[in-house]
């Protein structure tokens, strides 16, 4: 490869040679990984033109003794790091370089594809496939309501008919059973106790962290790390810049001592000595990880989040305070549950009740999963915290039996926390590129987020199958974690870099030129409509961009009318004797909304989806929308209404909860 100054970077490198030359010597110290190495690579081929001393120095963790440690130890720079991270950045451009403009003559110009990107949009688009095929079967569960002696209460479910597993697939079958469940007589067969540890969490990574904003924070990856950056950055509290955490792209759980010893002391003055463990956690170094940073911490564990919560914006504040109070937790000691699971037979059945109890908080003190407090919160209803004390052998009457119905669900579609996680383990990406592959695939058109759930558009599926069916290499799941063991072998000296690009080219251009030849040109293949266009009289056709689908005249460039596309909702406007629907349309930025299609005429808007009902209490338009737990409900449009948000059972509003009725159904 040939390199040249990035166009107006000649004052920066005119001003670092200046510096160079007045200095003794010159210290390099990007991030020690690839990625810096290559900095410091390109940075010592101009300097070195102005000083002859320059040396290379890393340190994993920004502090005091680290920095002074490296200082001591200069080195010289790792040719070998440097070719690794030269491979991948060629490899990406050739895959990026080459197949884009094949894109633009098969498909649409402007289009982009890319060895990361287009395969997180593949893992979209076969999830979404999924669902489509997916057939719900039904099944059935049955719950039985038992009393002791001393009329104490527990749930049990069925888990054994006949010394089976049971499998109930129908109403049908379950109303056989119940007559004969209710005649039996019961007692408690078998008991189990046992003691749970339930170890503290990792600190953060940047992919964790992500993960556990979407969840908790409620924010897209691309603003975390932006907020992220913020808190490193620094923010002014009592007149001076002060950086709150380490740095927020990491892929290592490593923690510097400093930092272990400053969190040891702060836990045994404010919580005590139990909650310190005797030895501090280890945690597993990922695979693949470069491992050039520590993980992301608090800075200054004595800054506490409240302290200074007036000098922060909301999402700052949130984000600090999630970052301080798990990596806290990271250093504290484990949770410990009382399990206790009880079979209670009777005929030729047997019910299995569990109960869990909390004996020691931990790490729980002040910070809880996100994924616990989901399973806790979405599933409270079923859960019951304490078993009455039981014993073998004694009488457990069955109260009554609740059947309910069930049906499999489709795997879920990606939300930006799942896609993260997905990614990662897969081992597509860094932690440096989560956001950007997100917001890169929304921007191009290929993705679009509605509801916070990630769906392929038509775009998206068209590009996937092309890719796929010319370069099933490069698209396949494993080649991106393949490509990877191929740089760490670079690195280590094991593999010349320019071999492993000319094997990789050898095939691709292969690919390359077959695609050209063969892959399907869908330009010729536009979805013809039943319209007219009004200026010319030639069909109109459906065409699709990245801000969604528009009618374009068959006769361009000749004709050059467009018309914009709206997806019907059913739902007639409300606005009295104005005539419209209302229908689907999109903000600047891509934000879905509904409208009425008489627009500008009629202004009526709303941000749900509407439905076809109207509010028992005030007569507005229902609408969808989405719990924190994301989760499904009805509602009412009108925000004064009482039915505007879901209603407790404990509640006194009967007609407004009415409304809530089929949010089941719709999750």
């Amino acid at each position: 490869p040939k390199y040249v100054t990035i166009k107006g970077k000649d004052k920066v490198l005119k001003e670092l040679k200046k510096a160079a030359e007045a200095a003794d010597e010159v210290l390099l110290a990007a991030d020690p990984d690839r990625e810096g190495e290559a900095i410091c690579w390109h940075l010592s081929k101009e300097l070195s033109k102005v000083n002859g001393s320059i040396h290379r120095i890393s340190f994993n963790e920004i502090t005091e003794s680290a920095i002074k440690s490296a200082v001591t130890k200069p080195e010289e720079i790792d040719d070998n790091k440097f070719n690794a991270q030269q491979a991948r950045r060629i490899l990406d451009r050739l895959v990026g370089y080459k197949i884009s403009p094949l894109l633009w003559r098969k498909v649409r110009k402007g289009l982009s594809a890319g060895r990361v990107q287009s395969v997180a949009v593949r893992l979209i688009s076969e999830r979404e496939d999924a669902i489509e095929v997916f057939v719900p079967e039904e099944y059935w569960s049955l719950t039985g309501l038992f009393s002791t002696v001393r009329d104490e209460t527990f749930f049990a479910k069925l888990l054994l008919y006949k010394n089976k597993r049971i499998k109930l697939a129908n109403e049908e079958s379950v109303q056989k059973l119940i007559p004969e469940i209710n005649a039996a007589s019961y007692s408690v067969m078998e008991i189990k106790k046992k003691k749970i540890r339930k170890s503290s969490p990792p600190p953060f990574i940047t992919s964790i962290l992500q993960q556990d904003s979407s969840r908790k924070l409620n924010m897209s990856v691309s603003k975390t790390m932006r907020i992220a950056q913020q808190l490193y950055e620094g923010i002014n509290i009592g007149n001076e810049i002060t950086g709150l955490i380490t740095y927020m792209r990491t892929d290592s759980f490593r923690i510097a001592d400093e930092a272990r010893a400053e969190a040891a002391d702060f836990i045994l003055k404010n919580y005590g000595r139990e909650y310190l463990p005797a030895q501090a956690a280890e945690y597993k170094k990922k695979k693949n990880a470069q491992d050039a940073h520590e993980c992301i911490r608090p800075a200054h564990l004595n800054i506490l989040p409240d302290a200074i919560k007036s000098h922060l914006s909301k999402e700052q504040y949130s984000l600090y305070k999630l970052i301080w109070d798990r990596f806290m937790a990271s250093q504290m000691s484990s949770s410990e549950y009382f399990n206790v699971t009880a079979d209670i037979a009777g005929g030729e059945f047997i019910f299995r009740a569990s109960g869990s109890t909390l004996v020691f908080d931990g790490f729980l003190r002040i910070y809880q999963l996100a994924e616990e407090k989901e399973r806790k919160e979405g599933d409270e209803a079923e859960q019951q915290k304490n078993l009455p004390e039981l014993a073998k052998g004694e009488e457990a009457k069955l109260s009554g039996i609740t059947p309910k119905q069930h049906f499999t669900q489709p795997p879920p579609r990606f939300n930006e926390a799942s896609l993260v996680k997905e990614l990662e383990e897969k081992g597509i990406g860094r932690p440096s590129t989560y956001a950007s592959i997100i917001t890169t695939i929304i921007d191009r058109g290929y993705v679009d987020i509605r509801e916070k759930k990630l769906y392929p558009t038509l775009l998206g599926r068209t590009v996937t199958k092309q890719l796929v069916t010319s370069f099933p290499r490069i698209m396949d799941i494993s080649f991106t974690a393949e490509m990877e063991g191929d740089l760490d072998k670079i690195e280590e000296g094991q593999e010349n870099w320019t071999e492993v690009l000319k094997l990789f080219y050898k095939n691709f251009s292969t690919d390359l030129e077959k695609a050209y030849e063969s892959m399907q040109n869908v330009k010729k293949e536009l979805e013809k409509t039943d319209k007219v266009c009004e200026k010319c009289g030639s069909p109109m056709l459906l065409k699709e961009n990245r801000f969604g689908k528009f009618y374009a005249c068959s006769a361009y460039p000749e004709c050059k009318n467009t018309k914009p596309f709206y997806e019907e909702t059913g739902v007639a406007c409300p606005v009295p004797s104005c005539g419209g629907k209302l229908v689907s349309r999109r903000t600047k930025k891509g934000k879905v909304f509904y409208s009425c299609s008489r627009y500008p005429e009629c202004k009526f808007a709303l941000w749900d989806k509407p439905i076809n009902k109207t509010c028992q209490l005030c007569g507005s338009l229902l609408v969808e929308k989405w719990s924190k737990l994301r989760r499904k409900y009805i509602a009412c449009s009108n925000r004064e209404c009482a039915a505007s948000k879901p209603v407790k059972k404990t509640e006194e509003a009967p007609a407004a909860a009415e409304n809530q009725k089929g949010g089941e159904s719709l999750e």
